[in-house]
Parts: C-alpha cells; structure tokens; sequence
C-alpha cells in the first residue's frame, strides 16, 4: 500500500479493502484502515466522503480498531473557532504489522481446526 495522495476509489484500494475484509475483518474497519493507509491522517468527515461510510459506520469502525489498539485520534480546532474540535484519525500500527497480525489470527485458527479434525479421526478410530 502506498503513501501519498488519496485517489477516491482506486481498483488496487478496493480490492485491498475486500482482501482484509475476506480475512475476517468487518467491511467497515476494512475499508476505514485501508482509507488511513494511503490517508495517513484524516478527519472523521472526511472519512465519510472518502469510503462512502455514514457517521454511525465510522464510529462503530473506530471503537473496533481502538480496541485493537491500531488507531490514534487527536482533537484539532475549528478553522472559524467555533463549535467542536474535529477529531483526526491516523493508523497507529503500520499496515504491515496489522496484516501480520491477521496472518498470525487465522494460522492459529487453521492450527485449532487441523487438532480438531484429528481429534475428530481418533474418535472414529477408537
């Protein structure tokens, strides 16, 4: 994944998101790590327009990869000084630690499945 301008819907971007997501992680994360990958940083607003989320989507996406401990947040002012600070977003964890983290979920998941068939067999061979 590169680092630079964000192209809005970039083949190679869609199909990354679709990647994570067929991996395990939920459509929404997919799509909101894969934007703050080529992103770096970006607001919440700015989020929503860019992967086609709504508001209630992103937060929901945002508590998942707090959790995950892969996503910072900081509050910056408003241009004009009033009303909320808008909150920015950047990923936490580079994306090559984050899919190395997705690799090592699914080996020890495919490690569990493989005892478990085995289990399975000395079952019926008893």
């Amino acid at each position: 994944m590169r680092e630079g301008a964000v192209e809005a819907n970039r083949d190679d971007d869609h199909e990354f998101a679709d990647l994570l997501h067929s991996l395990g992680l939920q459509r929404n994360v997919a799509k909101v790590i894969t934007y703050l990958a080529v992103a770096g940083e970006s607001t919440s607003r700015e989020i929503e327009r860019k992967t086609g989320l709504r508001q209630p989507e992103i937060s929901i996406a945002m508590r998942r990869l707090h959790h995950q401990n892969w996503i910072r947040e900081w509050d910056v002012k408003n241009t004009e000084g009033k009303g909320r600070p808008s909150k920015v977003y950047a990923l936490s964890t580079p994306i090559d630690e984050i899919i190395g983290f997705i690799e090592e979920e699914r080996r020890k998941e495919s490690a569990e499945a493989m005892e478990n068939i085995q289990k399975l067999r000395d079952l019926v061979s008893n």
